[in-house]
């Protein structure tokens, strides 16, 4: 089944899921948090957007925003990818994919002209209050991070995948 896509203004769907610690990690105690959706870690792609929201990180915290990637990977795999890539933000795993469709970040898909099921990359700004300021879907890795940080006007003091 897919998820219905989330607009600016909706009520965050809320969560509590395993961090690559297998600490459980809730919507409700991030305060002002990003949310960057990824198919899966150790990916060529997915680990240039995670390395570039990485370098990222600072800036973002700056405006007031934490960053989270989410993924329907296992703890495991993720303890390993933030490892390898000395990741500095929470990583959590839904491998159920409860969240992402409730995201709408789960569902059919273009892959390679095929229709498929899977993770779609999106993004979201969920506010203090639950509520989404941002929602993107279908986005592209490269580049992604700066394109979000301009959009919501993120001073990067370093370009990102440049």
């Amino acid at each position: 089944m897919d998820g219905q896509r989330l607009e600016v203004g909706d009520k965050a769907p809320d969560f509590c899921l395993p961090d690559a610690d297998g600490n459980e990690v809730c919507l409700k105690d991030l305060g002002r948090v990003l949310i960057y959706v990824y198919p899966a870690a150790m990916t060529p792609g997915c680990t240039t957007e995670t390395c570039d929201f990485n370098a990222a990180s600072e800036d973002f915290d700056t405006a007031g925003m934490k960053i989270v990637g989410l993924s329907p990977d296992s703890p495991e795999k993720l303890a390993k990818f933030r490892d390898k890539y000395d990741i500095s933000f929470p990583l959590l795993s839904d491998p159920s994919k409860e969240t992402l469709t409730a995201y709408g970040a789960f569902g059919e898909k273009k892959n390679y002209g095929k229709v498929v099921q899977g993770v779609i990359r999106s993004t979201f700004v969920v506010e203090a209050d639950g509520t989404l300021s941002f929602a993107r879907y279908n986005v592209r890795a490269k580049g992604h991070v700066n394109m979000v940080a301009g959009l919501l006007d993120v001073d990067l003091t370093e370009q990102p995948g440049a």
